[in-house]
Protein backbone atom coordinates (compact mmCIF):
# COMPACT_ATOMS: atom_id res chain seq x y z
CA UNK A 1 0.00 0.00 0.00
CA UNK A 2 1.51 3.69 -1.24
CA UNK A 3 2.18 6.00 1.87
CA UNK A 4 0.02 8.41 0.19
CA UNK A 5 -2.61 6.27 1.27
CA UNK A 6 -1.54 5.97 4.74
CA UNK A 7 0.08 9.08 5.75
CA UNK A 8 -0.74 8.54 9.42
CA UNK A 9 2.07 6.55 9.47
CA UNK A 10 4.39 7.98 7.64
CA UNK A 11 6.73 9.76 10.83
CA UNK A 12 10.37 10.46 11.18
CA UNK A 13 12.03 7.38 11.50
CA UNK A 14 9.84 5.21 9.72
CA UNK A 15 11.42 2.81 7.00
CA UNK A 16 10.09 3.72 3.05
CA UNK A 17 11.17 2.78 -0.59
CA UNK A 18 10.58 5.46 -3.51
CA UNK A 19 8.95 3.80 -5.97
CA UNK A 20 11.38 5.23 -9.25
CA UNK A 21 14.39 3.70 -8.19
CA UNK A 22 13.56 1.21 -5.29
CA UNK A 23 16.22 3.44 -2.92
CA UNK A 24 15.25 2.96 0.40
CA UNK A 25 15.82 4.41 3.94
CA UNK A 26 14.71 6.58 7.15
CA UNK A 27 12.56 9.48 6.90
CA UNK A 28 14.64 11.93 8.50
CA UNK A 29 12.09 14.88 8.46
CA UNK A 30 8.61 15.94 6.95
CA UNK A 31 7.02 18.86 5.18
CA UNK A 32 3.88 19.39 3.72
CA UNK A 33 2.75 22.47 0.88
CA UNK A 34 0.23 22.57 -2.10
CA UNK A 35 1.95 19.59 -3.49
CA UNK A 36 1.25 16.96 -0.77
CA UNK A 37 3.70 15.87 1.61
CA UNK A 38 7.33 15.16 1.78
CA UNK A 39 9.78 12.84 3.41
CA UNK A 40 13.84 13.44 3.70
CA UNK A 41 15.47 10.11 3.63
CA UNK A 42 18.67 9.45 5.05
CA UNK A 43 20.44 7.57 2.08
CA UNK A 44 20.22 10.18 -0.65
CA UNK A 45 19.93 12.84 1.82
CA UNK A 46 16.48 13.90 -1.04
CA UNK A 47 12.88 14.95 -0.72
CA UNK A 48 10.12 12.81 -2.48
CA UNK A 49 6.60 12.77 -2.37
CA UNK A 50 4.72 10.74 0.09
CA UNK A 51 2.42 9.73 -2.63
CA UNK A 52 5.58 7.84 -4.26
CA UNK A 53 6.91 6.26 -1.04
CA UNK A 54 6.42 2.70 0.48
CA UNK A 55 6.45 1.95 4.12
CA UNK A 56 8.54 -0.84 4.92
CA UNK A 57 7.88 -2.86 7.76
CA UNK A 58 11.64 -3.95 9.47
CA UNK A 59 11.90 -7.28 7.90
CA UNK A 60 11.26 -5.36 4.40
CA UNK A 61 13.64 -3.52 5.04
CA UNK A 62 16.73 -5.64 6.39
CA UNK A 63 16.20 -7.66 3.97
CA UNK A 64 16.85 -4.65 1.29
CA UNK A 65 19.79 -3.87 3.17
CA UNK A 66 21.34 -6.49 3.70
CA UNK A 67 20.86 -7.44 -0.09
CA UNK A 68 22.55 -3.75 -0.65
CA UNK A 69 25.47 -4.96 1.57
CA UNK A 70 26.03 -8.04 -0.44
CA UNK A 71 26.42 -5.97 -3.19
CA UNK A 72 28.88 -3.90 -2.19
CA UNK A 73 30.82 -6.32 -0.92
CA UNK A 74 30.88 -8.43 -4.18
CA UNK A 75 31.90 -4.94 -6.25
CA UNK A 76 34.64 -4.85 -3.47
CA UNK A 77 36.16 -8.18 -4.16
CA UNK A 78 35.72 -7.15 -7.67
CA UNK A 79 37.22 -4.23 -7.46
CA UNK A 80 40.20 -5.72 -5.42
CA UNK A 81 40.61 -8.79 -7.76
CA UNK A 82 40.47 -5.91 -10.68
CA UNK A 83 43.59 -4.23 -8.99
CA UNK A 84 45.49 -7.52 -7.96
CA UNK A 85 45.36 -7.93 -12.19
CA UNK A 86 46.66 -4.40 -12.47
CA UNK A 87 49.32 -4.59 -10.17
CA UNK A 88 50.52 -7.73 -11.66
CA UNK A 89 50.48 -6.53 -14.98
CA UNK A 90 52.82 -3.15 -13.95
CA UNK A 91 55.11 -5.87 -12.32
CA UNK A 92 55.51 -7.83 -15.26
CA UNK A 93 56.12 -5.06 -17.73
CA UNK A 94 58.62 -3.70 -15.03
CA UNK A 95 60.47 -6.99 -15.50
CA UNK A 96 60.26 -6.82 -19.25
CA UNK A 97 61.69 -3.60 -19.01
CA UNK A 98 64.83 -4.36 -16.80
CA UNK A 99 66.87 -6.19 -20.01
CA UNK A 100 66.74 -2.84 -21.91
CA UNK A 101 69.53 -1.12 -23.13
CA UNK A 102 70.08 2.18 -22.39
CA UNK A 103 73.44 2.86 -23.29
CA UNK A 104 74.81 5.37 -25.57
CA UNK A 105 75.00 3.22 -28.51
CA UNK A 106 71.38 3.99 -29.05
CA UNK A 107 70.21 5.87 -31.93
CA UNK A 108 69.53 9.65 -31.12
CA UNK A 109 67.22 11.96 -32.18
CA UNK A 110 69.55 15.20 -32.32
CA UNK A 111 69.55 17.07 -35.46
Amino acid sequence: MEAAKRNEELSIGVHVRYNGTGSAGEVLALRSDDDGIWAKVDTTQLWYNSRYLELLDEGEYRKIKDRESKKKTKKLDEDADERELTKKKIDSLKEDLEGVDMSTEMCDGGG
